[in-house]
């Protein structure tokens, strides 16, 4: 009977859900008013589903929003059934906005490796595919030389114990995610991929880097 079942439980703790919504009805794709935060900072990374990604840095202080989206491909306004089709080329990434007199960029890097593997390719706990690759994107020649500095400093003190396969790429375009995509977590709380993958990869990161969070509900 377990052949039976496993397969069923796998498919439950996959970020896929493509097979719960069609695809001849896409959903829509949140629209952002940038001109609320003109005034704050943006950094941008990829490291597995977005939902967990997001719930990370939003409990981080100073961190004022976080938006899932797609970033890294080649594809024009992709939605995302096309990039679980690995064809875009593009992965579940994140937009941060932050307040750059709270919390610095470096801290965001550090987080990023903090909370994920940066040793696996193309896969993050239960999910595989290009589209879950770790990225860390960089918007200037400052933030590329801190992200290179980085690796480089956890590669010579092996602190993963395996290579660190992070692509790092300018960031070009970020698309935006359809709207059932944002705050996943918060909307979902009860699902089973956020139960069994998504809070025990938070509660992971909470004991590597409580100082950084905000004082918040129980997760």
């Amino acid at each position: 009977m377990k052949k039976y079942f496993l397969p069923i439980f796998i498919f439950c703790l996959s970020c896929d859900i493509s097979s719960s919504r069609p695809i001849d009805n896409p959903e829509p794709i949140l629209v952002v008013n940038n001109q609320d935060y003109q005034s704050m900072s943006k950094a941008y990374f990829a490291s597995g589903c977005f939902w967990c990604v997001e719930t990370i840095y939003e409990s981080l202080e100073g961190v004022k929003e976080v938006y899932s989206g797609y970033a890294g491909g080649t594809t024009v306004n992709p939605n995302y059934y096309q990039v679980i089709s690995g064809k875009t080329g593009h992965a579940e990434a994140i937009e941060i906005i932050y307040d750059s007199t709270i919390i610095s960029y470096d801290t965001l890097l550090k987080v990023f490796f903090d909370s994920h593997d940066p040793t696996t390719p193309n896969r993050q706990g239960p999910d595989y595919g290009t589209q879950y690759r770790s990225i860390a994107f960089y918007s200037n020649d400052e933030e590329m030389k801190k992200i290179t500095n980085y690796i480089n400093l956890l590669s010579t003190n092996s602190i993963f114990g395996k290579n660190i396969i992070t692509q790092v790429e300018e960031i070009d375009k970020f698309y935006y995610a359809e709207e059932y995509h944002q705050d996943y977590e918060k909307k979902n709380p009860y699902s089973p991929y956020i139960q069994n993958v998504s809070i025990p990869r938070f509660n992971r990161f909470k004991q590597k880097v409580s100082d950084y969070l905000k004082i918040k509900e129980d997760h």
